[in-house]
């Protein structure tokens, strides 16, 4: 039958009844099926020791699928109706039954039309990028936030698709007065509750995106840094590393979703709030950034940003400029970074990041699996404070213990001297603007003297 994609798919009836017409967890690939991967434009720049399908068997792989052939086409511009042209789609065909593969996954975003062309065509499952990791998205996600925003993704990506679900119902036709025939009936009953779905998750998701403004806010009286970097490229575990904390880290991609923060002590009795948020990938679906806004909060309104690479990953320098364009996206790019270079100890003579490494005067080295490097990185985060932060000059009562301690614990002090004739300690604090208004909030008998720069 026409849209018949054997192997791969839950068996459909006629008489389906869904109650989420766009999930397609456990839909996709089974477990060792064999796929073929397929790359229609190859980048006019990727590091040598990557090939251009490296990051897709990856992907692939996190879904427990098994790539059994690769093949490309440097095109320099998609075929409309099928994105690859004639030779490319029989040599894929070819391929596949050789191999007996049970999907074709692209690296490229293909437009509805283009992925059921090639389904048809190819008589398999085809399954682009996107699709792709918004599958492996749906495996991670683990909080109520994190399930919603991908379930958003999901519905958005699935609905302009939906014929290509309903193409062995499309050519059955109804009675005299019937608008249409089964299959078109049963996508417009799926198309206007996939509709209600969509308006029901983005006005759930507004709501946590106000709630997480809000305690973003709260936490103003600290200075917050937020971690941002290539997927896999050890966020989770540096955020341990560096707070003493037991969250969740594996090495593979996307090992979380959720963005965690925890308390972090510099020293000196500085401390600041670290955030761990979702890691980024390279052409990254729109449609995920826009639905992750609410988790990328975090990273939006922190005062520093920590950006982490992966030192022992070959294209290390591409996955940096993914993150960038991210950032940019995202509204946080002006932001202050400090670029982390992690996985230092798996590295060994990578000459390569050594020297990339030895060029950046705002980079720092560590392996935050190994312990090492974490005191320089603590250190740089504390010179970031004192060079960017003004200074603010206060005489604090030698009896007023809190607001002696907020200001130890939230700035950098520069200088403190105690004059027990006036009862007062005089200090010279460096914190962001916005720390000190929350002082003087919460203090207000403490205003700050003139001739500092709060003055």
């Amino acid at each position: 039958m026409k849209g018949s994609l054997p192997g791969l798919s839950r068996k459909r009836s006629a008489s389906r009844t869904s109650s989420d017409p766009a999930s397609s967890s456990g839909d996709v690939f089974l477990a060792g099926a064999p796929v073929v991967l397929v790359s229609g434009i190859v980048p006019d720049r990727y590091d040598p020791a990557e090939t251009p399908l490296q990051e897709l068997r990856r992907l692939v792989e996190t879904l427990n699928a098994s790539p059994v052939a690769e093949i490309t086409q440097n095109l320099k511009a998609p075929v409309p109706a099928s994105f690859v042209g004639a030779g490319k789609i029989n040599e894929i065909k070819r391929s596949a039954s050789a191999l007996a593969a049970r999907a074709v996954v692209f690296d490229n975003e293909l437009t509805p039309a283009q992925q059921r062309n090639l389904e048809n065509s190819l008589n398999l499952r085809v399954v682009d990028r996107t699709e792709l990791i918004l599958e492996i998205f749906a495996l991670r996600a683990r909080t109520s936030q994190a399930r919603l925003q991908v379930e958003l993704a999901r519905h958005e990506y699935m609905l302009p698709r939906l014929r290509r679900r309903w193409t062995h119902l499309e050519r059955q036709t109804g009675g005299i007065g019937v608008r249409g025939g089964m299959g078109e009936k049963q996508m417009e009953a799926d198309r206007r509750r996939i509709q209600r779905r969509v308006r029901d998750l983005k006005r759930e998701l507004a709501r946590i995106d106000l709630r997480r403004r809000r305690e973003v806010s709260s936490r103003g009286e600290f200075y917050t840094v937020g971690l941002v970097g290539y997927t896999n490229a050890g966020k989770t575990t540096l955020i341990n590393a560096l707070t003493g904390s037991s969250l969740f880290a594996e090495d593979r991609l996307f090992a979380t979703l959720d963005t965690r923060t925890r308390l972090c002590r510099l020293g000196g009795g500085l401390e600041i709030l670290v955030s761990d948020t979702v890691g980024f990938i390279k052409r990254v679906p729109h449609s995920l950034v826009e639905s992750f806004l609410a988790t990328l909060e975090e990273a939006r309104s922190a005062d520093l940003l920590l950006h982490v690479v992966d030192a022992s990953e070959p294209a290390f320098r591409h996955q940096m400029e993914a993150v960038e364009e991210v950032l940019e996206e995202i509204g946080a790019s002006d932001i202050p970074a400090l670029v982390v270079f992690n996985k230092m100890d798996a590295v060994g003579d990578g000459i390569i990041a050594r020297n990339f490494l030895w060029r950046r005067h705002d980079a720092v080295a560590v392996s935050a699996l190994a312990g090492t490097g974490l005191d320089e990185l603590r250190s740089a985060i504390r010179n970031e404070i004192v060079s960017s932060a003004p200074e603010f000059h206060v005489d604090v009562p030698l009896a007023d213990g809190k607001a002696i301690h907020f200001l130890l614990t939230r700035g950098a002090v520069i200088h403190s001297d105690t004059d027990e004739t006036a009862n007062l300690m005089r200090m010279i604090v460096k914190m962001p603007r916005h720390i000190f208004d929350h002082f003087r909030r919460r203090f207000p008998h403490i205003p700050p003297l003139g001739g500092g720069a709060g003055a």
